[in-house]
């Protein structure tokens, strides 16, 4: 399963429900990865989308502990459980994780390939992502020439699980 995530130097990813900045050639990145794929995110990042509605041109999956909640045009996973279970039924290269913070924290044990654009800034920020090149089980195996939006610097990097689907105990392949 992969997962793709823009961070600040500090590995922040939000602030107030938010991104901490709109790169559009991160958006377009975005969109091309995913296009046609499983994306995968909770409801408070649905909530953030235009007119709170899934994307569209992907098979999108809402992870919530709300046993009631229905969307249309969504598939509601109730449990990471449920939600193993409904991606057995599509390829894992296919899936991606597209957050928001607890979202990526309670998947991440699960994703073998990180997309991640790393922006050189610091932002005010309350939510975040682990930091990666400080995790041993990660490498980078891909990493793009450093990117200009204004003032802004960025990167698009490749992170890779050193050992593939071994950090799961085996137990279930997604």
């Amino acid at each position: 399963m992969n997962l793709i995530v823009a961070v600040d130097q500090n590995w922040a990813i939000g602030h107030k429900g938010d991104l901490l900045v709109r790169i559009p050639a991160d958006h377009r990145m975005f969109w091309q990865e995913t296009a046609g794929k499983v994306v995968v995110f909770g409801r408070k990042t649905m909530d953030t989308f235009p007119g709170g509605r899934p994307l569209t041109g992907r098979t999108c999956i809402v992870l919530t502990g709300n046993p009631g909640y229905v969307c249309r045009g969504a598939v509601a996973a109730h449990s990471i459980k449920e939600l193993l279970r409904l991606l057995e039924d599509y390829d894992t290269r296919d899936v991606y994780v597209i957050g928001g913070a607890s979202v990526y924290a309670q998947l991440l044990p699960y994703c073998d390939t990180a997309h991640v654009t790393k922006i050189d800034h610091v932002y005010e920020a309350d939510a975040g992502f682990p930091n990666l090149d400080q995790d041993p089980d990660w490498e980078i195996t891909a990493d793009s020439e450093e990117q200009f939006y204004f003032d802004l610097t960025y990167r698009f990097v490749r992170y890779d699980r050193k050992k593939p689907g071994l950090h799961n105990g085996g137990c279930v392949n997604v």
